[in-house]
């Protein structure tokens, strides 16, 4: 089952629920994770319920901001996964969560074309690039890649700027920018360009990269508390760890 985000322009995966139990009789745990944890919390799904057959966990997959405007204006989740901190301190300042910790660690890269046309081999070799590609200013992989450009040099970050030629919702539209050959380049998270076949990654210098977090909570008004509580527990888990760590998550498995 799947809980339909609210905007049309919010990315969503189909998916099915999972084996076992008849899913009319399984109690539904909704969760809201981030477009990038796309494969690894469906993968998450599945263990999860192999663990806890009585459940059912509906993911909805979108914007990590889109996410949290949903919850404070009264969307039923139990759970929810965030690219980044902000996200999840707006709900816990505002009094919205029963736990959150990180879970997870990733990190920018830029990303190009197979046939690479720019002929970007490093982080400086983006300034070459005419079509750039970003993730708008209120997601984390927009935040993220604005703040890797305020940490570089001024006439390099002014230059990729200014060939910025569209700013997206959600990361997974920024990479398919890529993947159409609609940009010569784009910044992206390291796990999203290990999932395309038809692009290239080009590491970003340590000295300008900025840490990337990803942390879960669980909602104090969530429908199914304890629930929400057991899959953050599994995310957390030994198991869980090593899945995140399987689809190019830094965690403390590897």
């Amino acid at each position: 089952m799947l809980r339909v985000p609210l905007r049309s322009f919010i990315l969503v995966t189909p998916l099915l629920g999972g084996c076992g139990a008849d899913a009319s009789n399984r109690v539904p745990l909704a969760v809201f994770a981030a477009s990038s944890l796309t494969e690894a919390f469906t993968e998450l799904e599945s263990t999860f319920e192999r663990a806890h057959p009585g459940l059912d966990v509906q993911l909805t997959f979108a914007g990590s901001h889109v996410l949290r405007l949903q919850i404070e204006q009264g969307a039923a989740a139990d759970v929810f996964a965030s690219a980044d901190p902000l996200q999840m301190a707006a709900l816990r300042g505002a009094g919205r969560l029963d736990s959150d910790t990180v879970f997870a660690r990733n990190e920018l890269v830029v990303v190009v074309p197979s046939d690479n046309p720019a002929r970007i081999e490093r982080f400086e070799h983006l300034s070459n690039a005419t079509r750039i590609v970003l993730g708008s200013a209120a997601v984390p992989a927009g935040r993220y890649a604005d703040a890797v450009l305020d940490r570089s040099d001024d006439e390099f970050a002014a230059t990729v700027r200014a060939h910025v030629v569209s700013r997206e919702n959600n990361v997974r539209l920024v990479r398919a920018k890529v993947e159409l050959g609609e940009a010569d380049a784009a910044l992206v998270y390291r796990t999203d360009a290990i999932h395309a076949r038809s692009i290239r990654a080009v590491r970003v210098p340590r000295d300008v990269a900025v840490p990337v977090e990803l942390p879960i909570g669980v909602l104090s008004d969530a429908p199914h508390l304890e629930a929400g509580r057991r899959f953050s527990d599994h995310v957390l888990s030994a198991l869980g760890q090593a899945v995140l760590a399987d689809h190019g998550f830094k965690t403390e498995a590897r």
